[in-house]
C-alpha cells in the first residue's frame, strides 16, 4: 500500500469549510477527496462557484474523486426524480472534473420488496442511468451496505446487478465497515466475485463492542491495532486479489470529527502507518 492511494472522505471532519479542507487534506500529503452532498446545508462545493473550486483545488493539487451520493437509487418509484437528480450530479462532476457518483441503495426497515423484486428494480435503474453515465464518461459506483435493513448488502449481488444492466460505466464501493457486518466473506468473494469491478474502497475500523447487528455509522473510527473489523486484512485481501484503486478514509464517529485539527492529523497518520504491509 502506498499513501498516494488514499484519499479523505470530507465525513471525516465536515466542521472545515471546503478550502480548509482541502488544504487540511494537502498537509497530510494525500492528493484525492470524497466530496459529499448530505452535510449541513447541503452545498456540494459550500458557497463557491465551480469555476472558483477548480482554482483552490489546482492550488493544492487535489483530485475529486466521487461526489457521495444518490440514495436510495434503486426504488422503482423514485427513478424519475433520482434520473432529474443524477443529472444535476452529473453536470456538477463535469464542471469540477469528478470522476464518479457513489449510489447508495434503498436503506429502510419498512422496505419490504421480495429479493427478486428489488433485484429487478435495481436493475431497471442501472439501465435508466446508464446513458447518463456513458455519455459523459463519468463512472457509478454501488455501495452495498451491510446494515439488515439495506436492499443491497452483497458486493456479488452488486456485480450480478451491474452485469444484467449491461453499462460498464458501473463499479462497486467496498466498504469495510459494511463489509464486516453484512454477507460477503473473504472465501465467497475470492471464488466468486471480480475484483475488476471494485471502483473504490472505503475505510474505517471500529473499537467498540455491540452485537453484531447493532453497529452504526457513529462505532466507525479511524483503523489502529484496536480495530475489531479485521480492517487491514481486508485491505490485504483486496491487495492480494489485485486492487490498485483509491482507498478513502471514511470515518463517521464523532469523537473523531470533534477533535483538534492537529491531533487529528496525528490520528490520520498513525491509522495510514497502521496499513502500511
Amino acid at each position: 500500500m502506498h499513501r498516494k492511494q488514499f484519499g479523505l472522505n470530507r465525513i471525516i471532519y465536515p466542521k472545515l469549510g471546503l478550502e480548509d479542507f482541502l488544504k487540511f487534506t494537502r498537509e497530510l500529503d494525500f492528493r484525492k477527496i470524497e466530496l459529499r452532498n448530505d452535510l449541513p446545508g447541503g452545498k456540494i462545493i459550500d458557497d463557491f462557484s465551480p469555476e472558483r473550486f477548480n482554482e483552490i483545488s489546482k492550488k493544492y493539487g487535489i483530485e475529486i474523486i466521487s461526489i457521495n451520493a444518490l440514495q436510495r437509487f434503486n426504488l422503482r418509484a423514485l427513478v424519475s426524480d433520482k434520473l432529474n437528480e443524477l443529472k444535476k450530479l452529473i453536470t456538477l462532476c463535469q464542471a469540477i472534473d469528478c470522476k464518479a457518483i457513489v449510489l447508495c441503495p434503498n436503506n429502510d426497515v419498512s422496505d419490504k420488496r421480495e429479493p427478486r423484486d428489488i433485484f429487478k428494480e435495481t436493475v431497471y435503474a442501472l439501465k435508466k442511468y446508464g446513458p447518463l453515465f456513458q455519455d459523459v464518461g463519468i463512472q457509478g459506483y454501488l455501495e452495498p451496505l451491510g446494515f439488515q435493513e439495506c436492499s443491497i448488502r452483497s458486493l456479488e449481488t452488486a456485480m450480478r446487478a451491474i452485469q444484467e444492466s449491461g453499462f460498464s460505466v458501473y463499479k462497486t464501493v467496498h466498504d469495510t465497515f459494511h463489509h464486516h457486518i453484512g454477507p460477503d466473506t473473504f472465501e465467497t468473494l475470492n471464488n466468486h466475485y471480480d475484483i475488476s469491478y471494485t471502483g473504490l474502497v472505503h475505510v474505517s475500523g471500529v473499537e467498540s463492542n455491540p452485537p453484531n447487528d447493532k453497529y452504526g455509522d457513529n462505532d466507525r473510527v479511524l483503523a489502529t491495532k484496536h480495530d475489531k473489523f479485521q480492517t487491514k486484512k481486508q485491505l490485504v485481501f483486496l491487495f492480494q486479489m489485485g486492487y490498485r484503486g483509491n482507498i478513502s478514509l471514511e470515518p463517521f464517529s464523532r469523537t473523531i470529527q470533534e477533535m483538534e485539527i492537529e491531533s487529528l492529523k496525528s490520528a490520520i497518520d498513525n491509522s495510514i502507518e497502521y496499513f502500511s504491509f
